[in-house]
């Protein structure tokens, strides 16, 4: 039922406009209030708190088939599910309320801040400072690459506020939008995913009170690192829905297109790629579902699982998307087509969240640690 409806929206509502939205690189701000409408900006959050109550796999389901016809409006929906997940991690009752009843009533956007400029994803590399001033924290630093980075209503922001304590030190907050200190860095442009916004996240002497804290003090490192584990199948599933898409299409055309007096679908080169193509994109949502699935059931050790499961179906997606641009010939490097724009945007799935390079070491260590 939840991966039918998906897919009614995606075809109703978000292909129309995904050569539109790639073209201009403009947000699509028309679309977070369809999408809100439809339970996705809400799709983690508690019943209780107007979410749906859903879990990871139906997320995984949600982002895949947007994914399949735009890459962007699929990001828009998991990078809100990944701001909201260090509240419904780390929030207390209060928080939840406030922040979750804002995004299932009125649609309003998160960010998830961790990222800076510099470094990799370790607790060294956290160089914002919370410093506690009376019942407030004064947050001075910058972070970097963040989606949603100045249209967010709100930001799940990691910040240093014991320097001596490593990743016990890190503290998570919610900074919420107009709060004086919170700037933006430019727009960032980029080769994909166009119509989502990213920019640095600066703050500069920003006071925020103690109870937009997550959580206690010394929490926010396992926050962010529970966050990022659970959010990784969802990256996966993403790629899943680009390479099926690029699949689709590259299908369409081979039945299509006529060379020598007969379709190309009928040449066994073709043939084979395609076959090929249809192997790797089955194991890696197989790989993605049977993550998801071990997160919702809350198993022990998914960490191997999961950063398995998006680094897998990222590199799948580039060799997949890249097999749709040849299979196309020359129309497959012209916008005039879809698979260029699912390449494109199937790169940085590679490369978000942690970099497949740091997935693989991720899975090296649980496998070497006993």
């Amino acid at each position: 039922m939840i991966r039918a409806a998906a897919q009614k929206t995606a075809q109703r509502i978000v292909q129309p406009r995904a050569a539109k939205i790639d073209a201009t690189g403009e947000f699509p701000g028309d679309l977070v209030e369809a999408l809100g409408k439809q339970g996705y900006l809400s799709l983690l959050l508690p019943e209780s708190y107007g979410g749906t109550d859903g879990d990871m796999t139906s997320f995984c389901i949600v982002v895949e088939e947007i994914a399949k016809v735009c890459g962007s409006s699929s990001l828009l929906i998991l990078s809100q599910g990944l701001g909201s997940l260090p509240i419904l991690l780390g929030g207390n009752p209060s928080q939840k309320d406030v922040y979750f009843t804002a995004i299932s009533e009125n649609n309003r956007l998160t960010a998830f801040a961790l990222r800076e400029p510099e470094g990799e994803l370790e607790p060294s590399s956290i160089k914002t400072i919370a410093e506690k001033q009376g019942r407030d924290y004064l947050i001075n630093g910058r972070k970097g690459f963040i989606t949603h980075g100045s249209l967010a209503n709100f930001y799940s922001v990691f910040a240093v506020t014991r320097p001596e304590h490593g990743a016990e030190g890190i503290s998570a907050f919610v900074v919420e939008e107009g709060t004086p200190g919170l700037l933006f860095g430019e727009k960032k442009e980029k080769i994909g995913m166009r119509g989502s916004v990213t920019t640095d996240v600066v703050f500069e002497d920003c006071r925020i009170p103690q109870e937009n804290r997550l959580g206690g003090e010394g929490q926010g490192w396992k926050i962010a690192m529970d966050t990022i584990n659970m959010s990784r199948p969802v990256i996966g599933a993403q790629a899943v829905g680009i390479a099926q898409g690029s699949l689709d299409f590259a299908v369409r055309y081979a039945n299509e297109r006529m060379q020598f007096g007969k379709p190309i679908s009928s040449f066994q080169a073709i043939q084979f790629m395609i076959s090929d193509m249809a192997t790797r994109v089955e194991a890696a949502r197989a790989l993605v579902y049977k993550a998801a699935s071990q997160i919702d059931g809350k198993l022990r050790d998914t960490e191997k699982l999961s950063a398995i499961s998006k680094y897998f179906a990222s590199e799948i997606a580039m060799k997949v998307t890249t097999d749709a641009v040849q299979i196309l010939g020359g129309y497959g490097y012209m916008k005039e087509y879809p698979v260029e724009r699912m390449m494109r945007d199937a790169k940085v799935t590679q490369i978000y969240e942690e970099a497949n390079q740091i997935e693989r070491w991720v899975v090296a260590q649980e496998l070497l640690k006993g």
